[in-house]
């Protein structure tokens, strides 16, 4: 495994080519510690490379309350992404959403009127605007028919963003003992919401909206701050305390956090806000490779040709804390080797970079060019070749 400098000698990496296990691909250590919070659950990660810059009892079950509410908006951008809702339909606010999630319920609301007609874009902004619950019940209605329904289509779409220990019970963040997340798979959740649905993650960071006549502010403090703040949610119940999801970006730099467990709504605030200025003053992007550019290669077995290069889509930028000359330790990880037909732009390896125990980066490789099926004597060649290789990995492991 090449040893790689901070700022230098990356380019080695063409030749390091290691034939793992697909691997995790988010890092469960922090590249710096030295930032303290109150928060009892807290996390900061860099957007662009999933690395951890802070965490803090980030795998811990606790309750979401109302940023349950961007799994429900999740749900509801996919729908309008794959065409199959509208910004313009309407739902309906049943009877149900508006005595449970009405004025009325004590909680937060965007007050729809009962049985009136309300278009999805309204709902989505008193759902992420004004935390309305009214608005989390009827997109909950409106897309799956029931509550109940909606809430397993929200834990059957965690699952398959990867989100292991989350579970949702509701779509608005009630108090239930089995709705339960993790810091950490709520920042996840955050960059998928961000990098998957740009349009639709705007209603996120506008700072008002007004609804049958009364004007509420969004919920979420760091969008005042001047801090570069854009979006995501708060929440708040007795059982978890005050929580926050949120994402700022300064000087082309996006950080995600989710704290939870905060005493009080000024807590949150502070504690998200002197977390956020850290990470942006402590560490620092550098660039290592343009987009597109060769990075390495991954064998395939029975193919027109042996290997195929890889490149990354997007420039490749490593977070390091600044001033730092610090050694790097990367792999270029695949299950392999690769079977043909291979695709061009097909994601079919990552790159992981180490800075000592800490995951710094890990990002997806696409095949730069396609590969068909190799002739029959390169197939056969191939295949003797990985059966010998085969044996002795065998001899190897029981030496």
């Amino acid at each position: 495994m090449p040893k790689l400098d901070a700022d230098c000698g990356f380019r080695r990496l063409a030749a390091a080519v290691f034939m793992l296990a697909p691997a995790l691909v988010w890092g469960e250590g922090a590249m710096g510690q030295a930032f303290q919070t109150a928060a009892p659950q807290a996390i900061l990660v860099d957007y662009d490379s999933g690395a951890v810059l802070f965490e803090k009892d980030a795998d811990s079950l606790v309750s979401p309350a109302s940023t349950a509410k961007i799994m429900t908006a999740e749900l509801v951008f996919r729908e309008l992404q794959a065409g199959r809702l509208k910004l313009d339909d309407e739902f309906t606010i049943s009877e149900n959403a508006w005595r449970r999630g009405g004025a009325s319920a004590g909680g937060s609301s965007m007050f729809a009127a009962l049985n009136s007609r309300v278009r999805i874009e309204d709902l989505i902004r008193g759902l992420v605007i004004q935390s309305g619950n009214d608005a989390a019940i009827a997109l909950a209605e409106g897309h799956s028919g029931a509550e109940e329904a909606f809430a397993d289509a929200m834990t059957k779409r965690a699952r398959e963003l990867g989100l292991m220990k989350s579970t949702f019970r509701n779509s608005w963040g009630k108090s239930d003992p089995n709705q339960l997340v993790t810091a950490r798979e709520m920042a996840r959740l955050a960059a998928h919401v961000i990098r998957t649905y740009p349009t639709y993650y705007q209603y996120f960071g506008e700072k008002e909206f007004t609804w049958s006549k009364i004007r509420q502010l969004n919920r979420n403090p760091l969008l005042t701050m001047d801090i570069g703040a854009d979006g995501l949610k708060t929440g708040n119940i007795d059982e978890s305390g005050f929580g926050l999801v949120g994402s700022a970006v300064q000087g082309g730099q996006r950080l995600i956090l989710a704290v939870y467990g905060l005493k009080t709504g000024k807590d949150r605030a502070e504690e998200a806000r002197k977390l956020l200025q850290w990470g942006f003053r402590a560490f620092e992007g550098r660039l290592v490779f343009n987009a597109g550019e060769t990075i390495g290669a991954a064998r395939v077995f029975g193919g027109a040709t042996g290997s195929v290069d890889l490149v990354s889509p997007r420039d490749v930028r490593i977070l390091a804390p600044r001033g730092s000359t610090e050694r790097l330790t990367a792999k270029i990880v695949y299950e392999g080797p690769l079977i043909p037909p291979v695709e061009k732009g097909r994601a079919v390896a990552r790159l992981k970079v180490w800075r000592g125990q800490s995951l710094a980066l890990d990002l997806p490789l696409h095949a730069a060019a396609d590969v068909e099926a190799g002739s029959l004597p390169r197939r056969a060649l191939d295949a003797g070749l990985e059966l010998t290789g085969g044996w002795v990995r065998r001899l190897f492991s029981k030496s």
